[in-house]
């Protein structure tokens, strides 16, 4: 393949440039870099383009939003609250909603790309860890991942909040019982972030705080990460799907300019028109419906945006269980559901890289990704806590399901107690046994060929029917898979135990790589094996060496 060279329709700007900064080096070296094509690959840019949306249309709304819980009374033009007290946070969103021109498109805009920022986060990650993708060297970018998914939590928390409406005030006031059940700590941080008693805090600090929490520490952090999860995936070149040609030392696909920048800045603009076309026609936290706070009163149905649902799913699946010692009450049925749920997936998710490394001794770099069936621990492991995550998220509508299937709000409680143990186990065994069996379809594949359609009859009388030979785009694809090698030994040729196998942590290695791998199904060419050439390979694309 020849390498790709700088355009002629940015020489001169290319040019222009170098005269006065000396840069000509490094936008033409990045202008054709290399980036390899394959949908998922969008799903990150996905999120980035939501988070550009989030900063234009927040921006829009701080313009008229008031961060104050001083009361007022509502003229504005919504005459069903008219009259009624409430703060001045509520009725600025409802002037916004209702006044501002274009206020309300901007706040749905607003709150769908929030839910697509997260919803794209969480798709994304689940790409990069079914498919192999945080492994060395990109150990890193990961727990960028991980950190902005917890951040978007806390982000769109305080920022549904921020309204002072009866839905959100509800949100507040779980908050505040999740933040006192904290030992220790909990009353410190209850009243570092409120100011006070619930629900206003002195002189009404809540609201004023969230706001200066939401548009401008929490934003600044995320933008910071994200600039580093950048700068890293740039440096370290992005990781690529097994395709032909496709190698651990040599990047394939197309440059960065013109073709990827065409393909990205048109996806953005698909990603601002999703939003727009959602803010539009589909109808997002109506406000005005709850009317103002009041802890008093709270509206059937509640729920919060679907990110939050695995916390609210602990929290009504879990026993009231207390613990009163010494003039103190530990209080584990909220304790358990704010901290164990989100801790098992996210510190399960931060540490699985070295674990991984630990228990199979693979410390090579990885830029070609697994398919997710040539690594059936892990997927099965993947597949697992979805299963956990999902069935916590179901649970937080336990009502509307109950109501909606006209079944017993207790035994819809009681099942997803007992689904939220069970159902991750029974994802991971379906989940294995799924990715052997296509194991096993990719070896016959390769070893015996395709299907033709063509039957032969023998001159014995018998029929069967013709394989084709698997092309050799496809065999490329099959053949990424690596066979399992053997274990490590557990003693050298001397019978003296290896380091890695001596104690109660050497075992423990020994019994999960057995875990990882016995059951391993080959997947090799033979020599009868060889394919048909019908590789197409349309556009002009290039490679690129890593380094």
């Amino acid at each position: 393949m020849s390498e790709a060279t700088a355009p002629k329709a940015v020489e001169g700007s290319l040019n222009f440039l170098d005269d006065r900064l000396g840069s000509t080096t490094f936008f033409k070296r990045n202008a054709k870099k290399v980036f390899p094509d394959h949908w998922s690959f969008m799903l990150g840019e996905i999120a980035l383009y939501s988070f550009i949306i989030l900063l234009l249309t927040g921006t829009f709304l701080t313009l008229w939003f008031q961060p104050s819980m001083h009361e007022v009374v509502y003229d504005g033009s919504y005459t069903k609250l008219q009259g009624v007290k409430m703060s001045e946070a509520y009725a600025s969103t409802l002037h916004i909603s209702f006044d501002v021109r274009g206020g309300l498109l901007m706040r749905q805009i607003h709150h769908w790309a929030a839910i697509l920022f997260m919803a794209s986060i969480m798709v994304h990650m689940l790409r990069v860890f079914f498919t192999g993708a945080y492994r060395k060297p990109r150990e890193l970018n990961w727990l960028i991942g991980i950190g902005m998914f917890t951040l978007g939590m806390i982000e769109g928390l305080f920022g549904y909040s921020l309204p002072d409406d009866l839905l959100s005030g509800t949100g507040l006031r779980i908050t505040q019982g999740v933040a006192e059940s904290i030992p220790v700590v909990g009353t410190y941080i209850y009243m570092f972030l409120f100011g006070g008693e619930f629900p206003e805090g002195n002189n009404g600090d809540i609201i004023p705080r969230l706001f200066t929490l939401h548009v401008l520490l929490i934003p600044g952090i995320i933008l910071g990460m994200v600039t580093a999860h950048m700068m890293i995936m740039w440096h370290q070149k992005h990781t690529s799907m097994p395709v032909k040609h496709q190698t651990e030392e040599q990047v394939y696909g197309y440059p960065f300019y013109p073709v990827f920048m065409a393909k990205t800045g048109a996806y953005f603009l698909f990603t601002f028109g999703v939003c727009a076309l959602l803010g539009a026609f589909a109808q997002i936290n109506p406000i005005w419906l709850f009317g103002p706070y009041d802890p008093g009163a709270i509206s059937s149905g509640s729920q919060p945006d679907f990110y939050m649902g695995i916390l609210e799913g602990a929290l009504r699946i879990m026993p009231n269980w207390e613990i009163s010692a010494w003039g103190h009450t530990l209080s584990l049925n909220v304790l358990i559901p704010a901290l164990v749920p989100l801790g098992i997936i996210f510190t399960g998710a931060a540490v699985f890289p070295w674990v991984e490394r630990w228990v199979t001794g693979d410390h090579r770099s990885h830029h070609v990704n697994d398919r997710p069936r040539n690594a059936p621990v892990r997927t099965a492991i993947g597949m697992a806590a979805v299963a956990f995550y999902g069935l916590l998220w179901v649970a937080g509508a336990n009502d509307v399901v109950a109501d909606k299937f006209h079944v017993s709000l207790f035994a819809t409680t009681w099942f997803f107690r007992v689904a939220v143990f069970v159902g991750p186990v029974l994802a991971y065994i379906i989940t294995k046994r799924i990715c052997l069996g296509l194991q096993r379809k990719d070896a016959a594949v390769v070893s015996h060929g395709v299907e033709s359609g063509i039957i032969m009859m023998s001159p014995d009388g018998k029929f069967s029917e013709r394989h084709e030979p698997v092309r050799e785009v496809e065999k490329a694809v099959l053949l990424s898979k690596e066979n399992y090698k053997g274990e490590t030994p557990s003693t050298d040729a001397n019978g003296i135990p290896a380091p890695g196998a001596k104690g109660p942590l050497g075992h423990l290695r020994s019994r999960l790589q057995r875990a990882w791998t016995f059951d391993d199904i080959p997947v090799e060419e033979h020599e009868h094996g060889n394919g048909d050439d019908h590789a197409i390979e349309g556009g002009k694309e290039h490679t690129e060496i890593r380094h």
